[in-house]
């Protein structure tokens, strides 16, 4: 390497790290208008499926008075809203509003023989006072539908003939129920109506008048049903979805975004950047676990949507099930309100997650905010990540630090160019790696200065403690540089929404502990990275190697399979959360404080004396990433996973210390046991 090209490389790594620095400062404002963002809405719904209702009311012997009866119970629980679907023929017979019939039952009611020819579908009003509504509902979908609506009538009973066939008639969607509607706005209850995109073609008339309805009861926001939302079938080259956005602009109502579904709903990314992100994320259990589902898990599951994932409309099913070992047909309405409100064994969700702050009401979309100048407060933040990113690749090829950093900014120039989001966040990644893995990889570096420092003196005790509780410190602070550039990469309503996500969590949870890995084994000792290589490649292959290897498969397997939102995790695990989540308020990241914290202090510890140490540091890295990562989790409020990530690192330094101060009696108990066996030979 040239000298010139080593004067400035070295130059250059002490400015870099004033960079990164001056990053830092400039994200902190951005940080702070996350939190004003998550602290803005404080209020969530909790809204049943009425169609869900109506279906259990019809396995009852009197269906009509069953509903109202848990209407009332559902509300003094808790719940103030009702999800109201499209109507179909079917939900309204089992409202009581209709009979349907097919050709052959219509006939037999007539006293004729159904013709081979007739496979109509005959409708019944039962309620002449809702007819009126009812009936332009009806013959307009059903017209809509393609099919022809003629008058039929039967034993002074009025109602109409569809040309269509039964079992396709029965479901086709209609307009909700107003008159179901009506009643649940005179009840009480906040209407959140379910819409679809499956009327073929989208007629925007016809919604508007809709939508016209909804704002007249007091809808806010509506949520979808189905694959897409309202006006994607046609497809965006028909502008569907911006007409369907209009026209909820118009009527001051937002959108409700499921999550964890297996599809992303189609349309929905578009749809709320249309409307400004006046959109709330709403957590549902689904009708086959709410049949199974226990109530502490229940409890649980609730609480963390509202409180740890920003959730503000917890979305409730319920089924009827037939019950083979008790007889009799059950559902899960009891529990939904026993949970709510609380009963012998619990305080109740609600009660809950008002001592957290938060209270029933109407859900709103969070109050975005801004800080000031913040294009240029990120800009800085970027310049920032860059350098942290540069210094990173220059710990391992230090003479190729003034080229990476020339060749990676002219690269994420490039990157902007061609695509903004995916520049930002490659670099929140790649910055989100090299914070830990800087970190420990300077860990190392000092502590092997330190070991040879002492020579053939071994480092005392007492000050190999205090030496671990400040490296401990340095490198946290260093790990967690990377969190302001993340927060300040990423902050965008769209990722608080998970309409956008941070990518690359797998990478995240390896490459940091395989680069930490590389220096430890491959750097240092007084060999070249080749020649530490070559005798690594060297080593005889043992029974004792390969045992090893498949140890570390697994482990590393199963660790991958813990990662991200759908990580495997065990019953026995999921009852220590709970207890953790019961004793603090917040519940820390096990891995952190049972493995990777601890792992981590008593490596620095103990390799302060022993070469061989280094190896708890390369497994205890886990703990800084994990650091990193529980902020990549954007969804979670930025306070929240500050709480998580000091707790667990507090717990995980106290089991540490319980750990090194066990390891210091064995010590010496194991030396002087080899010093009375040397006297007594």
């Amino acid at each position: 390497m040239p000298q010139w090209l080593n004067t400035w490389n070295t130059r250059l790594a002490k400015w870099l790290w004033w960079v990164v620095l001056v990053g830092v400062v400039a994200a902190l404002p951005v940080m702070y208008a996350r939190v004003q963002t998550e602290t803005s809405a404080d209020q969530y719904s909790i809204v049943m499926d009425y169609r869900d209702l109506l279906q259990v009311g019809n396995t009852q012997a009197h269906p009509q008075e069953f509903v109202q009866e848990q209407l009332k119970l559902l509300k003094d629980a808790g719940v103030n809203g009702m999800a109201v679907f499209e109507s179909t023929l079917e939900e309204l017979a089992w409202a009581g509003e209709v009979n349907v019939y097919n050709a052959m039952q219509a006939a037999l009611l007539e006293d004729r023989v159904s013709p081979p020819e007739d496979n109509g579908t005959y409708v019944v009003f039962n309620k002449p006072e809702h007819e009126q509504t009812l009936r332009p509902i009806i013959e307009w979908a059903f017209q809509h539908h393609g099919a022809e609506v003629t008058n039929w009538t039967i034993k002074d009973h009025s109602g109409v003939r569809l040309s269509m066939g039964y079992d396709d008639a029965y479901i086709r969607p209609m307009q909700p129920n107003p008159i179901a509607m009506k009643m649940l706005k005179d009840a009480g209850f906040m209407i959140v109506p379910r819409l679809s995109d499956r009327f073929v073609p989208f007629d925007p008339v016809e919604v508007d008048k809709w939508l016209q309805s909804f704002q007249e009861l007091g809808v806010t926001r509506v949520l979808f049903d189905g694959e897409a939302v309202t006006g994607f079938g046609k497809g965006l080259k028909f502008g569907g979805v911006q007409r369907f956005a209009s026209e909820l602009q118009k009527h001051n109502i937002g959108v409700g975004i499921f999550e964890n579904l297996k599809v992303p709903q189609k349309g929905m990314s578009k749809l709320a950047n249309i409307l400004g992100y006046n959109a709330i994320r709403a957590h549902s259990v689904g009708e086959a676990e709410m049949s199974v589902i226990k109530k502490p898990v229940l409890e649980d599951r609730l609480i963390l949507a509202v409180k740890d994932r920003n959730m503000r409309l917890l979305y409730l099913n319920a089924i009827a099930v037939r019950d083979g070992i008790k007889g009799q047909v059950t559902h899960p309405l009891g529990n939904i309100v026993d949970v709510l409100q609380g009963d012998e064994d619990s305080t109740g969700v609600v009660k809950q997650l008002k001592d957290f702050g938060f209270e029933v009401g109407e859900a709103k979309s969070f109050d975005v905010h801004k800080a000031p100048s913040e294009m240029i407060l990120r800009a800085i933040a970027a310049l920032g990540a860059i350098a942290l990113i540069a210094l990173t690749f220059g710990l391992f090829i230090p003479s190729l630090l003034l080229p990476g950093l020339v060749i990676g900014a002219i690269g994420g120039a490039g990157l902007y160019v061609l695509s903004s989001t995916l520049m930002v966040q490659a670099l929140a990644l790649l910055v989100a790696i090299a914070a830990p893995t800087a970190s420990v990889v300077l860990l190392v570096k000092r502590i092997r200065v330190l070991r040879e420092g002492a020579g053939d003196q071994p480092i005392s005790s007492i000050r190999r403690f205090g030496g671990a509780v400040l490296l401990l410190v340095r490198t946290t602070i260093l790990s967690l540089a990377a969190v302001p550039f993340m927060v300040a990469l990423l902050n965008h309503i769209s990722y608080s929404l998970v309409l956008q996500q941070f990518r690359g969590v797998s990478l995240l949870h390896l490459v940091p502990i395989g680069l930490v890995a590389i220096y430890v084994f491959l750097y240092g000792s007084g060999e070249t990275v080749v020649g530490n290589a070559r005798k690594i490649l060297g080593m005889p292959l043992t029974v004792m190697w390969i045992a090893g290897v498949g140890i570390l498969g697994a482990v590393g397997y199963y660790y991958l399979s813990r990662t991200g939102n759908g990580g495997q995790v065990t019953g026995i695990e999921l009852q220590f959360r709970s207890i953790m989540e019961n004793t603090f308020g917040v519940r820390p990241r096990i891995k952190e404080f049972m493995g990777g914290h601890p792992l981590f202090f008593v490596g620095i510890f103990l390799a302060l004396r022993y070469r061989w140490a280094m190896v708890l540091l390369v497994a205890g890295t886990i703990g800084q990433l994990s650091m990193v990562d529980t902020f990549a989790h954007i969804h979670t409020p930025f306070l929240l996973s500050l709480i998580r990530v000091f707790l667990g690192l507090g717990i995980g330094v106290l089991i540490g210390l319980v750990i090194i101060v066990a390891w210091q009696v064995c010590e010496k108990i194991w030396t002087r046991w080899i010093k009375d066996s040397k006297l007594m030979s």
